[in-house]
């Protein structure tokens, strides 16, 4: 850890003396802010106006730290004794964000856990190049064009939905409301590329990855059976369409819709693909596992191979009231499996935001899955969420939450049956 700890502090006071100048005004164009400004912002702003004025490289962070107060249980029948937890601090979680303008409309992000639940040694997340000009190649090139079109390409987070842009990200938390992220956490990062155009409210997006979260060079052999098939395979496919439109100075609305298709990647990660860990700690986990699960409270419906996943996301905030809501379906099958199964999601938030600059709120989320396990039972999972955050200052946040969680249809042989667990988590987050 000491070897860790010294590597990354020559790496951060060797970009801090690059960028030493620039963390004067650290604000850099068409970025999401990281602290409460970024709050309610999806895709990153779009705007032609620039301020650049040669390299400047901004050096960021977040912290997050929780005190966990959960009890669990399941049924008897399963005959499964869970390890016991208590009331206690969680391991302290951090992010390093280095953002960099290299030019005139071209900027560059990286983000790197410096600690994570699943991860004791850093690692980093992934990064991308966001172009929003393309006057690198000749100044005014395309300018009708760019000033609707923003290309990031990277080893990156995919653009698939909504909620990934409310999530905790490790420990970036300030701009979810809410302690835990969704039953069935949909994120991934591979390598790929992604057009976004926005245009009056009207918003489009198309992007293609590898579909790959481990990368290598290493064929895979369903993968070379199918092409040799003739059929499509090592790629993935994204694509969302909405509107997003202030519509008067109380009122905005945005809807969208997005489909992930991983073609015939052999081995997608989408709903598990988050190595740094579930906001709940040690639940529903058996005393005898050799795993800490690590993703203990969220659900993985193990669809591996041909995946389609289609999420609609409703936002809408009048005043300090805010809903948000996810609904999703996703079939696919895992690797020994012959037929598809499917897997859905429904999710509502319902905020009020208050006070000054409403640094206060309080707020429910009502989320449940339903799905086919391998094994053929049919499941329900349950969740409710009660939360009130208090932004101390625009980087601080505060955040107490009340969850519960329901497990049901698990077979007798599972640790799941009959499973629930609930209690309370306060939240500590900075973000600059």
């Amino acid at each position: 850890m000491n070897t860790i700890f010294k590597r990354t502090l020559m790496i951060v006071l060797t970009l801090a003396g690059l960028g030493v100048s620039a963390q004067e005004n650290r604000d850099l164009d068409n970025f999401r802010y990281t602290d409460k400004r970024g709050v309610n912002v999806f895709e990153s702003p779009k705007t032609t106006t620039t301020t650049f004025d040669g390299l400047k490289v901004r050096l960021g962070g977040s912290f997050a730290l929780q005190f966990q107060g959960i009890s669990h249980e399941n049924s008897d029948l399963a005959g499964i004794e869970l390890q016991a937890i208590g009331s206690n601090f969680n391991l302290a979680t951090a992010n390093l964000d280095i953002d960099v303008a290299l030019y005139d409309g071209v900027n560059m992000h990286l983000r790197t856990f410096l600690s994570s639940r699943h991860h004791n040694e850093t690692y980093v997340k992934g990064g991308y190049l966001q172009v929003d000009k393309l006057d690198f190649i000749k100044e005014g090139f395309l300018e009708d064009f760019m000033q609707y079109a923003s290309i990031k390409i990277g080893h990156m987070e995919n653009n698939y939905g909504d909620a990934h842009f409310r999530r905790s990200d490790n420990a970036q938390t300030v701009h979810n409301p809410f302690v835990g992220n969704l039953i069935m956490d949909s994120y991934t990062t591979e390598v790929g590329a992604e057009l976004v155009l926005r245009k009056n409210g009207l918003l489009g997006m198309i992007g293609v990855t590898n579909g790959k979260l481990n990368q290598s060079v290493e064929k895979n052999a369903i993968g070379d059976e199918l092409a040799e098939d003739g059929k499509s395979g090592g790629a993935s496919f994204l694509a969302k369409l909405g509107y997003d439109k202030q519509i008067n100075t109380d009122l905005r609305v945005r809807i969208t819709g997005s489909i992930y298709n991983t073609g015939y990647v052999p081995n997608s990660y989408l709903y598990s693909a988050d190595r740094a860990g579930s906001r709940y700690y040690g639940v529903m986990i058996a005393e005898s596992a050799e795993s800490d699960n690590f993703r203990s409270g969220r659900y993985n419906p193990n669809l591996k191979n041909s995946i389609t996943a289609i999420m609609f996301n409703p936002f809408i905030k009048y005043k300090g009231l805010e809903f948000f809501g996810t609904i999703e379906t996703a079939s696919g099958k895992a690797t020994a499996e012959t037929e598809d199964r499917t897997a859905n999601q429904f999710a509502g938030e319902l905020l009020y935001r208050f006070g000054k600059n409403e640094n206060l709120y309080i707020g429910g989320r009502y989320n449940t899955v339903d799905s086919e396990e391998m094994t053929g039972e049919d499941i329900t999972i349950k969740r409710s969420q009660l939360v009130a955050g208090w932004f101390m200052t625009k980087n601080i946040l505060m955040k107490m939450e009340y969850v519960n969680q329901e497990y049901e249809g698990f077979a007798t042989t599972s640790t799941l049956n009959g499973g629930k667990f609930n209690g309370v988590i306060l939240e500590a987050a900075i973000s600059f």
